[in-house]
């Protein structure tokens, strides 16, 4: 049966041109499209659509606001279409936040410089959210759960976090020296979730990696901070890991770990153009592994694919502990699937119990 989809653009030419793109797969069918967020409320409710691609700036209702009320009246799996701007960043980490569950360039030559390319992927990433065991629901509960500020905030935004003397040590004793997170889709209100339970004097360093573009990590990293009491930053090549600091990979680039002075240190390169993941859980977790062999404390939450898996292997090989996320709490249970299908997991936890546990634990 074909994936059922509703394309939502205030732009004619743009709901046109995405109609015919997806329709050029046989296994995708655009069974309605809107103008604007407050037909789209409307159409999700008839028509039931498998997936909603959805603008964000949009009259009558902007696309946030109306992913937040689809979600409340007609959960549906959302792709919101995003500029890579630093203020498309932001509009896109708060249509996360309000349920959609991932997200494209709206500019086509954003994705792929070659038009059948950026179709082909287009539609991949349709079918995939369409295909893969997603809890739509879970992507409301951030909603109904309001966070608690940290008590640092004010009106402005907390400095991210900078340099201070005092390093991670890299030991051979037994324990947690670090804690690695690896995600994809649904991953920005996971990791907030997660982070927003850990206290400001958490004693080890975090290194976090979350399938994201370039222009959208710098915005991230920003917003964690802002609510986090823990110091979160997007890394640096050169970054000395300190407790209680979280550092987030950089979009379009690879983050890995060396060991420099006796202190564990941040290297970030470029990544291969044939690589699929810009970062890479993979590929961050098996430098890690040459570092923290049996100290590390890496977890895998929601998300597409199976990015992890091979470089939580050779974590769990030199004795650190692997965690997943539970297929419940998930919004896209791959990557949690394939090291739990691994046989590589200590434990699975449910989103909400991540945080407190890693407090414990560590």
């Amino acid at each position: 049966m074909a994936v059922r989809v509703l394309v939502v653009d205030d732009s004619g030419f743009f709901r046109r041109r995405v109609t015919e793109m997806l329709e050029a797969d046989p296994t995708l069918k655009v069974v309605g499209t809107a103008n604007n967020g407050k037909e789209a409320v409307e159409q999700a409710k008839i028509l039931k659509p498998d997936v909603i691609t959805m603008d964000i700036e949009m009259p009558e209702l902007d696309g946030i606001s109306a992913t937040r009320q689809i979600m409340q009246v007609a959960p549906t799996r959302i792709i919101m279409f995003s500029s890579l701007t630093t203020e498309g960043a932001r509009s896109t980490l708060d249509a996360l936040e309000a349920g959609a569950l991932d997200f494209l360039p709206k500019r086509f030559e954003d994705i792929s410089s070659d038009r059948n390319e950026a179709k082909k992927l287009l539609c991949e990433r349709v079918k995939q959210l369409a295909h893969q065991r997603v809890n739509v629901a879970s992507a409301v509960k951030p909603l109904l759960r309001p966070a608690s500020p940290a008590p640092q905030r004010t009106t402005e935004s907390r400095p991210v976090a900078t340099q201070k003397t005092v390093a991670a040590p890299i030991t051979s004793k037994g324990g947690i020296n670090l804690v690695a997170i690896g995600t994809s889709t649904g991953g920005p209100v996971a990791l907030q979730e997660v982070l927003l339970k850990l206290p400001a004097d958490f004693p080890v360093p975090i290194l976090m990696v979350q399938h994201m573009p370039a222009s959208f990590t710098p915005a991230f990293a920003q917003r964690l901070n802002d609510q986090c009491k823990i110091q979160i930053k997007e890394a640096a090549n050169g970054d000395v890991l300190q407790p209680g600091h979280a550092y987030l990979a950089p979009g379009g680039k690879q983050m890995l770990l060396k060991k420099q002075g006796g202190q564990a240190v941040i290297e970030i390169i470029e990544s291969a153009p044939n690589l699929t993941y810009k970062p890479s859980v993979d590929i961050t977790f098996s430098s890690i592994a040459k570092i923290f062999p049996s100290q590390t404390l890496a977890i895998i939450l929601t998300g597409m694919g199976a990015d992890g898996r091979e470089g939580s292997k050779e974590l769990h090989k030199g004795g650190s502990k692997i965690w997943a996320q539970d297929e419940h709490s998930c919004v896209v249970y791959g990557m949690p699937a394939a090291v739990t299908e691994a046989g590589i997991t200590e434990r699975v936890l449910d989103i909400h119990d991540i945080g407190t546990s890693i407090v414990k634990r560590v």
